[in-house]
């Protein structure tokens, strides 16, 4: 459902592998670089009109990538270079560095970067801004998945979860933003989950770190739009990538009568690792394009399972609404200012 963790890398899908078979929500994805440089006109009937400089060649962008060591980060990093963008990736150790370098010298930067630590952060981004160029394209996708049912979860994981996935995407954006508002124009994406928009027993620490990144990413794009800046939450589905595998953190089970409910969730996902339904190539591909529009949207949900599960959610929010609205109303004064 999100990135691999900063300091747990997922299994990456490798280049020489990467499925390039033709998504359903694009008529034809060419195979070759010169094509794949370009958008095509298939994806062109999406939402939006790509930005293009003159004889059709898709605008270069500078862009920055968290978490790029593997899952759906390199997949992200990997399509915007595939596409002639430059990128700069953060990863955890000097191996992964020089494996992420190698990808397109020349075009592909690594830093090394803890993004719980806020002020290394700055200073990475104003160093980026200085040797690399002027940011385009910013996405905060460095998290991982903490497992277990609220109640045996500690507070000291809550607390990590939090910290990682949420206030290292504040650091990350917070760092960005300031120049991009100077320049009066950018592209602030953050990975959050379908489990951002709806929430499954034993994921309370996980889905309630994501359900925060929600509100701050959509409060922020209200903010900044008057300064030419957009601003996406990705909101990823089940992904073949190590999420649910060596990058899930798992709370210790200790209260029996939990596990009738748990248990099969737990089994399930396990079972699936390694044969779930979203391809990150695709991911990947999706995010490339939004960045190319005029108008991204706020919200970018992907996979099949993700639209199917938050649409379930937000139409349960909506039938409590109406459910209760009656009794919603009997909370006012009789005289008052609406909002």
């Amino acid at each position: 459902m999100a990135a691999a963790a900063p300091n747990t890398p997922s299994t990456a899908v490798p280049s020489s592998s990467r499925d390039t078979s033709t998504p359903m929500w694009r008529h034809s994805l060419h195979g070759d670089d010169k094509n794949r440089r370009g958008v095509d006109s298939a994806v062109g009937e999406q939402s939006g009109s790509s930005r293009v400089l003159s004889g059709g060649a898709v605008q270069k962008q500078t862009w920055l990538v968290t978490g790029v060591s593997a899952g759906l980060g390199r997949a992200f990093a990997e399509a915007a270079l595939a596409a002639g963008h430059t990128v700069v990736g953060t990863v955890r150790s000097e191996g992964d560095l020089q494996t992420f370098e190698g990808l397109e010298p020349g075009s592909a930067h690594g830093r090394i970067l803890d993004v719980t630590d806020g002020d290394v952060v700055s200073s990475v981004v104003a160093e980026v801004e200085q040797s690399v160029g002027p940011l385009d394209v910013v996405v905060a996708n460095a998290g991982y998945g903490l497992e277990g049912t609220f109640e045996e979860t500690p507070l000291a994981e809550v607390r990590r979860q939090f910290e990682v996935n949420v206030f290292g995407t504040v650091a990350t954006l917070q760092a960005a933003l300031p120049h991009m508002r100077r320049r009066r124009r950018g592209h602030l994406m953050a990975v959050t989950s379908m489990g951002g928009l709806m929430a499954v027993p034993g994921m309370s620490a996980y889905c309630g770190s994501k359900f925060a990144l929600e509100g701050i990413l959509e409060a922020l794009g209200k903010e900044v739009a008057q300064f030419g800046i957009h601003v996406t939450a990705i909101e990823p589905g089940s992904f073949r990538t190590d999420w649910a595998g060596r990058s899930m953190t798992r709370a210790a089970q200790f209260i029996d009568d939990y596990d009738e409910l748990f248990t099969p969730i737990r089994e399930a996902r396990q079972k699936a690792n390694g044969n779930q339904l979203g391809n990150p190539a695709r991911a990947g591909d999706a995010v490339v394009h939004i960045a190319s529009v005029d108008q991204p949207p706020a919200h970018l949900v992907l996979g099949s399972d993700a639209l199917r599960l938050v649409t379930a959610a937000r139409t349960a929010v909506d039938e409590d609404i109406r459910a209760w609205e009656t009794l919603s109303r009997t909370t006012d004064f009789a005289e008052g200012a609406q909002l």
